[in-house]
């Protein structure tokens, strides 16, 4: 059900004609000191910052053979709380065996304007931060100092690559407004590319073709923009940079008195996987698997038993870096000294394990969401970043992910469930879809007491399941105290002693009290309280007004069930029992329920909200948005407490 996005692949000179508009490429405009005067952006008065002009450009040197990497950008910023991400500059640097990327030219700039004075800070080089973010990858960060609204920020570097295989992708569309963007690749006739136009929004100047460049004949690919807005994102969407308008290129061929083909089909990429010795020849390393291989598992009776055996060895044993990529970084047989590996290393260890248990078992190489959807048109394994495992039983295939402490047999983390997956086994390499099916429910408890003091008080939990759970376990990991402070943040509650952990059966969940003075009107003798207490729906979260353009993703399939228990004080009676709701879909989808129960003292609300799909196609948002609009008016009925 997920909406095909838009991919132009561009093999030849007569893909697009020259535009007849004259644009001068590669030719950044002189500053503008009236830029410093702007209140605020033409094409979004709110937007808090704005590119006047961004310039990415790649060539290939025919001289040295490498690849040229340069940046130009130019940032006005007007609101400097909201633009944080254009304060700070970050360059990745990649790495691998012995070839390195290095950072070449390097110029920035914060510009103010002081008493009619255009005042120029510069970024000096030396302030810059390297953060190894793998073994491939090194980041070189930069802050620009002294920025204030109204500041304009300008930087230009350039970074020389031996890697032609696959070019940056540029993001067209960002968050903020342009007014001018430009893309250039030059590269010799003899090594071609694919370009690979993602997106909706067409250049306004563009050259594809052949010219005498820098001392040969070459291939330039030149697209142009002017007044940009930022792109609008949707809820509901796990990564919008899906569907922003974007350009990447991968290297299709290489003509050195030989035709090279790179990116043909997924065939060939499996086929040269199998023979890297940093894939294929791990997994012949098969003295490995049958010297650790747990006993007692070759006398289970089925292969499911067999392969849920094997899975929880890995799981157990081996502890995941946190680092992705589709090839070991150490090497197997360092893991398994260490018991700490990266995602290639844990899960070919266990398609290892699982093949010497007798099973059919291969990796799975996908894309994860935040990395982006596969290019199905044009094949290449520079846009895969992790490893699964897959087994065969019985017909049914079947997947793991031993990275995670809490996945199970065909539950893996969100980020896994990307549409497609490329199955590489050792004669052919297969693309599979891939659907989560298994459902990621919440249980959001309250039990509370009304206080002689007018405050309410009580105990709350928050449990998640499934893909939900490790979510939320990645979130404490990545920072617990950001993490218990979402929920004060969040609800405006006063909550203390909150206990996160993880249940025996991998589920999340975190406990904690509660008090409020906030909770309760009094009018006259009349307590006047809304018995969801802080869970109620404020708002109806799909109150997009604008016609839905994506797709609806929820990840997994999921039930929301809320639950709040509510002590009636002693002397007290309610007036009036909330009214009950329960409306679905006609095919079921989408279900929702508000039932009230009275035992006793005790006043029981129960919400429940089951989505029966990970993701629905745009036409769906009228039924949510009609379904949590009954939820949010339901939730917010209130009861009026009276004495005897």
């Amino acid at each position: 059900m997920m909406k095909k996005i838009m991919v132009l692949v561009f093999c030849s000179a007569n893909a697009i004609l020259v535009s007849a508009q004259k644009y001068q490429f590669l030719n950044p405009p002189k500053f503008n000191d009236a830029d410093l005067s702007k209140a605020k952006s033409l094409l979004d008065e709110n937007a808090p910052a704005e590119i006047l002009y961004k310039s990415v450009h790649f060539m290939v040197d025919t001289s040295t053979g490498n690849l040229s990497k340069k940046y130009f950008y130019r940032v006005k910023i007007y609101n400097k709380d909201k633009a944080e991400d254009w304060m700070n500059l970050e360059i990745p640097l990649y790495s691998y065996n012995a070839s390195r990327e290095s950072l070449g030219k390097f110029k920035a700039f914060t510009y103010n304007l002081e008493n009619g004075n255009v005042v120029p800070v510069k970024v000096e080089k030396s302030s810059q931060y390297k953060s190894k973010e793998s073994k491939y990858v090194t980041i070189t960060k930069f802050a620009f100092p002294n920025v204030k609204n109204g500041s304009v920020l300008e930087y230009q570097y350039e970074v020389t690559s031996p890697f032609l295989f696959s070019i940056p992708e540029v993001l067209i569309e960002t968050d903020i407004p342009s007014l001018n963007t430009e893309y250039v690749l030059d590269a010799p006739l003899n090594i071609a590319y694919n370009i690979n136009y993602t997106g909706e929004v067409p250049p306004k100047y563009r050259e594809i073709e052949e010219r005498f460049l820098y001392g040969t004949q070459s291939k330039t690919f030149r697209f142009g923009y002017e007044n940009l807005k930022g792109f609008k994102t949707e809820k509901w969407v796990r990564n919008d940079r899906n569907f922003r308008t974007k350009i990447s290129a991968e290297l299709n061929s290489t003509n050195f008195r030989e035709l090279k083909l790179y990116s043909s089909s997924w065939d060939q990429i499996g086929k040269r996987l199998y023979q890297d010795e940093d894939f294929g020849g791990e997994l012949k390393k098969t003295k490995l698997a049958k010297e650790n291989m747990p006993a007692g598992i070759s006398e289970m009776k089925t292969d499911l038993e067999k392969a849920n055996a094997v899975f929880s060895y890995i799981q157990k044993t081996f502890t995941w870096n946190k680092d992705r990529g589709i090839y070991p970084e150490d090497g197997i047989r360092k893991m398994l000294e260490s018991k700490v590996g990266n995602a290639a290393e844990i899960n070919l260890f266990l398609v290892m394990m699982l093949r010497e248990a007798g099973l059919k078992a291969d990796p799975l190489i996908i894309s994860t969401v935040d990395n982006g959807l596969l290019n199905l048109a044009s094949p290449n394994v520079s846009k895969m970043n992790f490893v699964l495992g897959a087994v065969d039983i019985d017909g049914t295939l079947h997947i793991y992910d031993a990275t995670s402490r809490q996945s199970s047999i065909d539950e893996i983390p969100l980020q896994g469930w990307n549409q497609y997956g490329v199955l590489v086994t050792k004669t052919k390499a297969q693309l599979i879809q891939m659907n989560n099916t298994k459902p990621s429910n919440t249980f959001l408890a309250a039990e509370a007491k009304i206080n002689s003091d007018g405050s309410i008080s009580g105990t709350y939990s928050d449990r998640d399941t499934g893909a939900f759970a490790m979510l939320a376990k990645d979130r404490y990991d990545d920072n617990a105290e950001k993490y218990k402070k979402a929920y004060k943040d969040n609800y405006a509650i006063d909550f203390t002693d909150i206990q996160p952990k993880v249940l025996e059966n991998g589920e999340f969940e975190s406990t904690m009290n509660f008090s409020s003075m906030n909770l309760i009107d009094r009018v006259g003798k009349k307590m006047i309280i809304n018995p969801m207490l802080f869970l109620s729906r404020n708002s109806n979260e799909f109150d997009q007004t604008e016609a839905r353009k994506y797709t609806i993703d929820f990840g997994s399939p999921t039930t929301r069930t809320k639950k709040i228990t509510l002590e009636i004080p002693e002397g007290f009676v309610i007036e009036e029992m909330p009214k009950e709701k329960k409306i679905v879909t006609e095919d079921k989808e989408i279900e929702y329920s508000y039932s009230v129960q009275q035992k006793g003292n005790k006043l029981e609300i129960t919400s429940v909200t089951k989505v029966g799909s990970a993701d629905y196609p745009k036409e769906y948002y009228s039924a949510f948005k009609q379904i949590w609009g009954v939820a949010s008016k339901f939730e917010n009925q209130v009861i009026s407490l009276i004495r005897k």
